[in-house]
């Protein structure tokens, strides 16, 4: 098989995985929202549909370079991903967790507040913020400018923080998790961690909610670090239905 039939098979495969990787996390939130609030998702068929279509089209883009970068680990030694545990003392595997999820939620503040600018806001972000009120299916619901900006990130992190490929499947459910649960209407994280000392650090569904209602502020992914640092934290949001 020649190097680019190999690397579309690649792509392909990756693509398909994150597709039914999304439709299985999304899915199930969508069902447990529907049984905990029967009538969240009433009118909003057609919303859901539109979410579905956009998160579809970002899960091929965020295939093709994880895609190509998964064939050059397998076949050229790409990447710092380790497969050998006694290559790294064991406690640097949860220290690769937390570089990596911080680095990721920088990425993300600063891209999303990019996003934010009435400009590419009017062109990108809008497809996102066209989600009122966003369910589950909404966690990839990005224009292919936006997807590209979130694609990118792990491929090219894992040439830069070594991470063994058991850290980066944790790191992977983290993300799928938090994007999924952020915007389903409703917070799974007890009122004890959203409004307690915890919720002072991280980011929840309750938090997330704020930045839906008011097109601004919290631009954070997992954290609410650099919100604080920069002011851009507006503090909790509500959801209408309840």
């Amino acid at each position: 098989m020649n190097i680019i039939a190999a690397i579309a098979i690649s792509i392909i495969a990756m693509s398909a995985i994150i597709a039914v990787r999304y439709y299985i996390s999304s899915g199930f939130f969508a069902w447990l929202t529907s049984r905990k609030y029967v009538n969240y998702h009433t009118k909003l068929t057609q919303q859901m549909s539109r979410e579905k279509y956009y998160s579809l089209l970002s899960a091929f883009i965020y295939g093709a370079p994880a895609g190509i970068v998964a064939w050059g680990w397998d076949n050229l030694g790409w990447t710092l991903i380790y497969t050998n545990m006694s290559d790294y003392p064991l406690y640097y595997i949860p220290i690769s967790i937390f570089l990596i999820l911080f680095a990721h939620d920088s990425w993300f503040y600063w891209t999303h507040r990019w996003m934010h600018i009435p400009k590419w806001f009017k062109i990108a972000h809008s497809t996102h913020h066209e989600s009122r009120p966003p369910t589950a299916w909404a966690a990839m619901s990005f224009h292919p400018i936006e997807a590209i900006t979130g694609a990118i990130f792990i491929p090219i992190i894992v040439f830069i923080i070594p991470i063994h490929y058991y850290a980066l499947g944790l790191i992977l459910f983290i993300m799928t998790f938090m994007g999924v649960t952020n915007h389903m209407g409703w917070d799974l994280f007890p009122k004890s961690i959203v409004h307690g000392r915890l919720g002072q650090y991280l980011i929840t569904a309750t938090h997330h909610q704020k930045h839906h209602d008011d097109y601004k502020g919290n631009y954070g992914l997992y954290f609410r670090f650099w919100d604080k640092v920069c002011g851009t934290d507006i503090g909790l949001g509500h959801f209408k239905h309840r």
